[in-house]
C-alpha cells in the first residue's frame, strides 16, 4: 500500500501538460523581450489609447418617453436591469425626515402585491438574483440582475416590486425600530462625527443635507405616508433605465416598452434643489471624544459648481495635492515621508446643484494633529507660491487617464455614467472630450487656480478627538505647535445622538 500511495503521489506532483506547455512559452516570450529593467520606474509600457463609447450609441427612447440606455453584452450569460428614481430625500416634509430613505428601502423589503415579504424574498434566493431599492438626498435607484435564462422573471420582479409594493406593517415596523436603536450610536465612531459637523459647519443647520431623522420624525411616519410618496415619486416619467446583458437589442427594447405600456408616466419631480444658506465661519472647531487616541481632522473650505471653466485645472490641481495617490503631496508628506497618518488626502467639490466643498484630511495621534496640521496648510500654500513642474501636471495627468477606463469597465458601468450624466444634466459629450480637456492643463493652469480657488488664510478646521489632546499638540518635530496657532478654537460638545442638536 505504501508503494502505490507513493507511486501516486509522484504523479500529483507531475504538472499537466498543459502547465509545462505554458512555463516553455512564457519563458520563451520573457526571452524574446527587452532586458528587464533593473527598476521599475524604467518599464516601458505600451501608450494607452482608450476610446470612450459615445453616449448616443446607447440611448433609446420608448414611446411613452422614457429614456433607456441599453447594451448588449454577450460576455456572460447574465442580465442587469437598474433603474434611475427621481426620488430624494430632499423632498422629505420637515415633520417627517426618514419618509424617502424609508420609503425607499420597503419598497424592496416590504414585499408586493402579489408575494409576501418572505415569498419575495424566496422569490429572488431561487433565482440567485439581486434586488434592490433605495432613495437618496437627490436620486433613489432600484435594480435587479439576474441569470439570462430568467430574463422575464426578473423583469416581472422589478416591475412589480417598484409599481405594486405592498409595504407590509411588520417589516414597517421592525424597520422603525431599528433606524431608531441606530439614531444613539451615532456618536460611536468619530468618523461619522466628523462627516456630519463638517457639514454643519459647510452648509449650516437649515439645509437639507443637515436634516437628520429623530425618534418625533420616525415616530410620525405612517404606512400610508410611504403610500403617497411612492405615489408621486415611483412611476416612468420618473425613472432613466440602464440595461445590460447577454439578450437581443431589438427583443430587449420591446420587452421593456411592453413592461411599462400601461404605467402612467405621472409628472416628472424637480432637478433642482435649494443651495445652503450659509457663509462658513473660518475658524478652529474640536469636537471632544475622549475615548480615542487619534484624532480625525478636516481642513477645509466652500469650492465651486460643476461645469466651472476652470474644471479640468482644478481637477489637476486637487490631484497634486492630495487625489493621486502616493505622489499627491499632502500624502506624500503626511503618510510617507512623516508617518503621520494612514489615511490623508483632498478633494476638490465641484457640485451639481449647489458648491461642493474643497477639504483636505488625515487621521493622526492625538499630539501630532497639529504638527499634520501644518505639513497639510504649507502644501496648500506651496501650490499658490510655487508652479508646479510639467512632469508634476504630466503624472497627475497620467493618473486620472489611465484610472478611466475603471469607470467604463463594463457595460453595465458605462451605461450607469450616462444614465446619471442624464439625470444630473451633463453634456453628453463631456467624457469624449475629458482626456483632451485634462492634457491642455498647464503648470500656468494649476498656479493661476490655486490663487484663484484656494484660501488657506480663509480655512474652516475642525478636529475631532481628545480634545485637550489634540490641543495641547506636544509633538517630539514641533513641541510647542499648537491647534491654536491656526486660529481661535470654538470649542464643541458631540450633538445629542438622536436629536442632532445641542
Amino acid at each position: 500500500m505504501k508503494r502505490r500511495s507513493d507511486e501516486a503521489t509522484k504523479r500529483r506532483r507531475v504538472p499537466p501538460l498543459w502547465v509545462c506547455l505554458g512555463v516553455i512559452l512564457l519563458g520563451s516570450a520573457i526571452r524574446a523581450q527587452d532586458p528587464i529593467p533593473p527598476h521599475p520606474e524604467q518599464i516601458q509600457y505600451p501608450k494607452l489609447d482608450y476610446k470612450i463609447p459615445p453616449a448616443a450609441q446607447f440611448r433609446e427612447v420608448l414611446p411613452n418617453g422614457m429614456v433607456v440606455y441599453i447594451a448588449e453584452d454577450r460576455m456572460l450569460p447574465v442580465f442587469d436591469m437598474h433603474i434611475t428614481l427621481g426620488a430624494a430625500s430632499a423632498f422629505d416634509p420637515k415633520e417627517k425626515i426618514g419618509l424617502a430613505s424609508l420609503t425607499g428601502e420597503q419598497i424592496r423589503d416590504g414585499g408586493t402585491q402579489d408575494l409576501t415579504p418572505e415569498e419575495l424574498d424566496e422569490r429572488v434566493e431561487f433565482l440567485a438574483a439581486q434586488l434592490f431599492s433605495s432613495i437618496g438626498e437627490t436620486q433613489g435607484s432600484a435594480g435587479v440582475s439576474v441569470l439570462s435564462k430568467d430574463i422575464d422573471a426578473g423583469i416581472d420582479l422589478l416591475i412589480g416590486m417598484l409599481r405594486y409594493p405592498r409595504f407590509d406593517e411588520t417589516r414597517f415596523r421592525l424597520a422603525k425600530e431599528r433606524r431608531l436603536q441606530n439614531l444613539k450610536r451615532r456618536n460611536d465612531h468619530t468618523a461619522s462625527i466628523e462627516q456630519s459637523e463638517f457639514g454643519f459647519l459647510m452648509n449650516g443647520e437649515e439645509h437639507f443635507t443637515n436634516w437628520y431623522p429623530t425618534p418625533a420624525t420616525l415616530n410620525s411616519l405612517t404606512r400610508e405616508d410611504m403610500v403617497a410618496f411612492h405615489h408621486k415619486y415611483v412611476h416612468p416619467g420618473n425613472m432613466i433605465v440602464a440595461v445590460a446583458g447577454d439578450f437581443d437589442r431589438k427583443e430587449m427594447l420591446k420587452k421593456i416598452e411592453k413592461a411599462f405600456a400601461d404605467w402612467p408616466a405621472g409628472e416628472k419631480s424637480a432637478r433642482a434643489f435649494p443651495k445652503p444658506d450659509h457663509d462658513p465661519k473660518p475658524g478652529v472647531y474640536v469636537v471632544d471624544k475622549k475615548d480615542v487616541n487619534q484624532g480625525r481632522v478636516t481642513i477645509g473650505h466652500k469650492g465651486v459648481m460643476r461645469g466651472s471653466p476652470d474644471e479640468f485645472a482644478l481637477q489637476v490641481m486637487n490631484g497634486i495635492l492630495g487625489a493621486s495617490g502616493f505622489r499627491s503631496r499632502i500624502v506624500a508628506k503626511v503618510r510617507s515621508d512623516e508617518g503621520l497618518a494612514y489615511n490623508a488626502g483632498s478633494q476638490f467639490g465641484q457640485g451639481i446643484y449647489w458648491p461642493g466643498n474643497f477639504r483636505a484630511w488625515f487621521q493622526s495621534k492625538s499630539n501630532s494633529c497639529a504638527y499634520a496640521a501644518a505639513l497639510t496648510i504649507n502644501e496648500i500654500k506651496r501650490l499658490q507660491t510655487e508652479k508646479v513642474s510639467q512632469q508634476d501636471v504630466d503624472d497627475t495627468v497620467n493618473f486620472y487617464v489611465e484610472s478611466l477606463p475603471q469607470r467604463f469597465e463594463s457595460k453595465l458601468a458605462i451605461l450607469e455614467t450616462y444614465t446619471s450624466d442624464e439625470y444630473t444634466g451633463r453634456d453628453p459629450k463631456y467624457w469624449e472630450t475629458y482626456v483632451e480637456n485634462l492634457k491642455k492643463v498647464t503648470p500656468d493652469d494649476v498656479l493661476r487656480v490655486a490663487k484663484k480657488y484656494l484660501h488657506p488664510d480663509s480655512l474652516v478646521i475642525l478636529a475631532v478627538g481628545d480634545a485637550e489632546a489634540i490641543i495641547a499638540g506636544g509633538y517630539d518635530k514641533a513641541a510647542d505647535l499648537r491647534l491654536d496657532k491656526f486660529g481661535e478654537i470654538t470649542r464643541l460638545q458631540p450633538r445629542d445622538p438622536e436629536t442632532m442638536k445641542r
